[in-house]
């Protein structure tokens, strides 16, 4: 049976193509814009976007597993309950969501509030699902590198109670393990909700530490103030999500992102590896710059 997947060019939905088709999955995706999209030629692509009824009946026809990634946007649960009611009236049963660890904790941080929604939506709808929660994402620190490499300067604001960051790699491949599985079962499933963390737990302290010795020369944290932060991403993004990225800084550092028991042994588990490491991607980052 045909997998779709939405958020499909992104980071993470353009790994779980990849993660998909090596496990031998019929794939679909839904873009925006095919032309742009470069996917192999057995991938099915549907023209389309996330608020066009008819283009997401189109992409749900024939389709038995979906993996529901909603970027952030001021519409994001407009799209995720259109998608959900769409595919249940396809008859389409079973669901991967990309959610966000602590969803239903940081719940002032809109993002944050409109998994939590989706979540309870899965829920209520019966669907067969696994729930992926992941922390803040390794991957973001490419947009401070500049920062780090030429000023000495880890910015990020996350505090000093830790965030276990997750490589976006990991966060596909148990996507698509989740995926496979879900198509491959038959009769009603539990809703499962796994965590995906990083192996290791780093202040802001602690990921400074990190480049310093990856760099072999001083790297500074930049300090717990969301303010300046704020301005900075402002430069480059809509003021609205710069804001609610400072209402997520303010959660990292009054909350931190910490694992729960067992997390990371469960991740291990399931991928059959060790997880990618914070380290492993600054040394990779610094060789490439």
């Amino acid at each position: 049976m045909t997998i779709l997947v939405t958020g499909a060019t992104g980071r993470v939905g353009s790994q779980v193509i990849e993660q998909l088709l090596k496990r031998g999955a019929d794939v679909r995706v839904l873009v925006r814009d095919p032309a742009t999209a470069d996917f192999p030629a057995h991938v099915d692509v549907v023209q389309g976007e996330m608020l066009n009824i008819d283009s997401l009946r189109r992409a749900f026809t024939g389709v038995s597993t979906f993996f529901l990634l909603n970027a952030v946007a001021p519409d994001e649960f407009t799209q995720a309950l259109l998608a959900l009611n769409i595919a249940r009236e396809a008859g389409v049963e079973r669901v991967v969501y990309l959610s966000v660890l602590h969803a239903d904790r940081f719940v002032n941080v809109p993002h944050f509030a409109v998994k939590s929604g989706a979540e309870r939506m899965i829920e209520q709808m019966g669907f067969n699902a696994t729930i992926l929660r992941p922390a803040y994402f390794i991957d973001n620190e490419v947009m401070v590198k500049d920062v780090i490499l030429n000023h000495g300067v880890y910015p990020m604001p996350i505090g000093g109670k830790g965030i276990a960051m997750v490589d976006a790699r990991d966060i596909a491949e148990v996507a698509a393990i989740e995926l496979v599985r879900l198509d491959q079962a038959s009769g009603k499933l539990p809703i499962v909700t796994l965590n995906l963390v990083g192996p290791d737990t780093l202040t802001g302290a602690g990921v400074a530490a990190i480049w310093t010795d990856v760099l072999d020369r001083p790297v500074v944290y930049g300090g717990d103030d969301p303010s300046g932060f704020e301005q900075n991403v402002a430069n480059f993004m809509p003021k609205w999500m710069a804001y609610e990225m400072r209402l997520m800084a303010e959660r990292y550092v009054s909350d931190g992102m910490i694992p729960e028991t067992g997390d990371v042994e469960r991740l291990t588990k399931i991928l059959g590896r060790e997880l990618h490491t914070y380290r492993d991607f600054a040394t990779q980052l610094a060789l490439s710059a």
